[in-house]
């Protein structure tokens, strides 16, 4: 039987969703070693018992849909934490992030009190021409309230297909009367990269996840620094993938291979040697020859790790921050026609001078540790840092494999007052010379050889 399955890395910081990578198509013999033995056949008997016992004698009729949904992702749970059943709706919810576009009108919103709130207009968006605010309250949604609602659901609501219309009714500060505000619907892009520049002439690229929009807009953001800097001027970049979840496999490739002229990036093992995929780099470096940080911390995973693993180990790069989430498997998404789809782990991702981080994380070249303010601080005395190896049922790591104790994962802390920013700052006076370290800039003679 040949089956379409669609190859992908999974974000797993604060429990983000994962991304689509590549499409594959996997064969699937009728060999002895696939094949179910007379004892599992017996289990699922046991299955359908127990299953046809709920339905007859529990004590409020049962939805049987939420039964079976329920015994699927009983069963993958049990596996590791990353392997899960996708209904409908979930599916279609990832493959939204993972495109990075959608039917909506652009405003990024928060919810306090009960309330949903508007953190910013995205520019050059319905919400934005017509005058949403930042600040401003959401109260209705084609005149119907919405207070008694998720964030999710209010969120969905406001998403639709394009061309659409909607009214918003606005409550601001200083206006007395609620506003009405009509909008129709446009494909919006979620913006995964943020740049500026930094003082005396240096580059930052903040990198938020990895959708199929991340490498064009790195591409972009270098371009645009380069115009506002003065190309000749540039000491440096910063690419910040501080609490990035991870994504697609393709951008994380893209991203390293954006730095580097040749050799290995990353490669993908599952239990059959034979499928063992490798991905290499191609000539052309975005930020011609100079000098690269990478930051990362406990929020760092998945993709961001094969960024800073394959920029770390061919010393183009400087890690800069504290240890990385730890994730080093890969998922593989088998969509299930409308029924949604299957998410479940098939192979590991090593670095290119072969280390797995699965439950180890990424170790900074450089350790910064980040201050916390004095509200924060004394929680984290308390409160152990959550990485991969934190979690229930994971994959066991090469670490655990020979008998070492693992660890991953570290503080996420990002101060948002650039000032506050200690590693951030270190960076920048690495970068301005007010700062000596002998990792930096990296000796790419102590590189794997390519």
């Amino acid at each position: 039987m040949i089956r379409k399955a669609t190859f992908l890395l999974a974000g797993v910081a604060f429990g983000a969703a994962v991304a689509v990578t590549l499409t594959q198509t996997q064969f699937f013999s009728g060999s002895p070693a696939n094949a179910a033995s007379a004892d599992t056949y017996r289990e699922l008997n046991l299955f359908g018992d127990v299953f046809e016992r709920i339905r007859s004698d529990y004590v409020e009729l049962p939805d049987e849909s939420i039964l079976i949904e329920s015994a699927i992702n009983g069963m993958l749970a049990g596996l590791d934490p990353h392997s899960s059943y996708l209904s409908p709706k979930h599916f279609k919810d990832m493959q939204v992030q993972t495109t990075g576009k959608f039917g909506g009108l652009g405003i990024e919103v928060t919810m306090e009190e009960g309330v949903i709130k508007v953190v910013s207009p995205i520019d050059d968006t319905p919400a934005a021409r017509a005058g949403v605010l930042a600040n401003d309250l959401i109260i209705a949604l084609d005149d119907e309230e919405i207070e008694g609602l998720t964030l999710t659901e209010a969120v969905e609501r406001m998403r639709g297909p394009v061309n659409t219309p909607i009214v918003l009714t606005i409550k601001r500060e200083n206006v007395d009367e609620p506003i009405e505000i009509e909008l129709v619907r446009e494909e919006i892009t979620l913006q995964s990269v943020r740049s500026r520049e930094e003082e005396d002439d240096i580059g930052y690229v903040r990198i938020t996840t990895f959708n199929e929009q991340t490498f064009d807009g790195l591409k972009d953001a270098i371009e645009d620094l380069n115009e506002e800097i003065g190309e000749a001027r540039v000491k440096g970049y910063v690419i910040d993938l501080r609490n990035n979840p991870g994504g697609l496999l393709d951008q994380a490739v893209a991203v390293s291979d954006a730095f580097l002229d040749r050799g290995e990036i990353v490669s993908t093992r599952t239990r059959h040697a034979e499928e063992t995929q490798r991905y290499n780099a191609h000539v052309g470096d975005l930020a011609e020859g100079r000098p690269v940080i990478i930051l990362v911390n406990g929020g760092s995973a998945s993709a961001s790790e094969i960024v800073a693993g394959a920029l770390q180990d061919h010393r183009r790069a400087t890690i800069i921050g504290s240890r990385s989430f730890g994730k080093g498997s890969v998922q593989t998404i088998i969509p299930l026609g409308a029924n949604g789809a299957l998410r479940l782990t098939t192979a590991r991702y090593y670095t290119p001078a072969g280390r797995s981080i699965q439950a180890k994380g990424i170790d900074p070249d450089i350790e910064v540790d980040q201050d916390l303010p004095p509200e924060l601080a004394e929680a984290a005395d308390e409160i152990e840092p959550r990485g991969e190896a934190s979690l229930r049922g994971h994959l066991e790591g090469e670490d655990a494999v020979n008998g070492e104790e693992e660890e991953s994962g570290s503080l996420a802390y990002v101060p948002a007052d650039p000032e506050e920013d200690d590693q951030l700052n270190y960076a920048l006076d690495l970068l301005n010379g007010l700062q000596v370290n002998s990792e930096f800039p990296p000796d790419p003679g102590r590189g794997i050889p390519n």
